[in-house]
């Protein structure tokens, strides 16, 4: 399958180097993808996939490595996909079917129904020359049951004393998180004890032999506050690639003594304040951007590898509770061009609106990989910041607010300032953003969405309105553009 828009990553950032480091996932951006709704086999059935029913849609692993021009072509460097390990066989569960991947069974087997050993190799293979990179989740904390007594003898584990006594979780008991059971008495997770040294030297090797095997280039690891923090750091290491982490958390502080153990975490903080700020049905509270910004700054390691997102496979979609896609386009926004890794859940970019799961697994399929205007900004914004982080020093620069108010903010890092607005997709002719650039008088800056040019006056600054709506403004010198393939600046 091949999409109208031109492949302008082939030549993107260094020659491809795998086994990747932090410093070198900086420099992506991410598509995370569920790998049994993300594409079907020629000749499948499209119409056979129903959500509710929690069942295996078709999905595999060769079906996304015939699909990658969509994901490339919009700009994306790197791909995270479900976990690749043998799932729960036998008798269906009482929540369904384990098509999402997360209900481990024998973790040193693959899941045979996204594909074979060589068809895994030859998606990764296909990644990797196209310049980009493969991130794979992983189940660390806990394998699948289906009964508080389980059969010990069907997992990688098989002795029952490495496992945690069943004890359902004390939500907020922090104790309680990390030894007792997630899940629930339908479907518990037993609980490994990732204090003992049989479970913690088996895991070093498990992962190290799967990375070297597969040829990954990072982890995304589920559940990892389930796990103590000291765990990680010898996990990582003989991973020997960036691992970030799933802390279900908008508290910085929670969230931030993951990082250090883990190189990164995926950053619910800030997407809690992307919500409140912009979201059309939340309290449009601005403020807790910055707020939350300069928390993360001191709490925080390194704030440019935490996984800036908006949506996931746990929560319902943007659009479920937002149903007025220019707030997603400035959220989106903010991800890109402010410090971090963006990570872009699949239809986002088609503006799927579904509540929590299962709904929010949807297949991609019916929307025929359309080349939405919501896919395009994806792509614009792709666009411009490999173009920075290629010819300029954008991913070394701290983000900086400029200015906020009650309906917007300015953001500046490197030669880029972007504004957002929490106002949606009606014109507002009695409202404005005036951003303070740190730009000389007479630069003319471009805004890479409408190719508008703007002069920053005498004064130093430049007025943002609304007239035509709430649409996010990105704006460069326009000599930055030069190379960018944006807004006719030469190729």
């Amino acid at each position: 399958m091949k999409y109208g828009l031109p492949v302008t990553l082939s030549t993107l950032l260094l020659p491809a180097v795998f086994a990747a480091t932090a410093e070198q996932w900086r420099t992506r951006s991410i598509y995370q993808l569920i790998t049994d709704r993300f594409a079907l086999p020629a000749g499948a059935n499209r119409n056979a996939c129903n959500v509710e029913d929690r069942t295996w849609c078709g999905g595999t692993w060769s079906t996304i490595r015939e699909n990658l021009d969509y994901i490339q072509n919009a700009g994306f460097t790197a791909i995270w996909i479900s976990p690749i390990n043998q799932n729960h066989e036998g008798e269906r569960p009482y929540w369904g079917d384990a098509y999402h991947g997360y209900w481990i069974a024998d973790a040193t087997q693959l899941n045979a129904r996204f594909g074979t050993e060589d068809e895994l190799k030859a998606l990764i293979s296909e990644v990797h020359n196209r310049n980009m990179y493969i991130m794979i989740d992983v189940v660390v904390n806990n394998v699948m049951a289906t009964s508080t007594t389980p059969d010990y003898s069907k997992y990688m584990f098989k002795d029952p004393s490495l496992y945690h006594p069943y004890c359902p979780i004390q939500w907020g008991n922090p104790e309680s998180e990390q030894n007792c059971w997630m899940g629930d008495d339908k479907v518990p997770l037993p609980d490994l004890d990732t204090n003992n040294p049989t479970v913690i030297a088996t895991y070093k090797t498990w992962i190290k032999d799967l990375v070297s095997k597969y040829n990954i280039d990072g982890l995304r690891i589920d559940a990892a506050k389930h796990v103590q923090a000291s765990f990680w750091p010898e996990f990582c290491a003989s991973a020997g690639v960036f691992c970030m982490g799933e802390v279900f958390s908008s508290d910085v502080g929670g969230a931030a003594q993951y990082q250090g153990p883990l190189d990164s975490v995926l950053n619910f903080p800030m997407q809690n304040a992307l919500v409140r700020a912009f979201s059309s049905s939340g309290e449009k509270n601005i403020g807790a951007i910055p707020s939350v910004l300069d928390e993360s700054k001191q709490k925080f390691r390194d704030i440019t590898v935490l996984g800036n997102f908006l949506e996931n496979q746990d929560m319902g979609r943007w659009a479920s509770f937002s149903s007025d896609m220019q707030t997603t386009h400035n959220a989106m926004t903010f991800n890109f061009m402010s410090d971090g890794i963006p990570v872009v859940y699949y239809g986002q970019e088609q503006g799927f609106a579904s509540a929590s799961d299962p709904y929010n697994r949807e297949p991609l399929w019916p929307s025929g990989y359309a080349l939405t205007y919501t896919y395009n900004i994806t792509s614009q914004l792709n666009q411009l910041r490999n173009h920075l982080i290629r010819n300029s020093d954008w991913l070394s620069s701290s983000v900086q607010v400029l200015t906020t108010n009650e309906i917007g903010i300015a953001i500046k890092k490197g030669n880029a300032i972007s504004v957002m607005t929490n106002i949606g997709s009606s014109p507002r002719n009695d409202v404005r953003v005036t951003v303070q650039s740190p730009f000389s008088s007479s630069t003319t800056l471009t805004n890479i969405f409408t190719c508008e040019e703007f002069t920053v006056n005498s004064g130093a600054s430049f007025d943002i309105t609304y007239g035509n709506g709430g649409q996010p403004a990105v704006l460069v010198p326009r000599d930055s553009l030069s190379g960018s393939g944006l807004c006719s600046a030469s190729i």
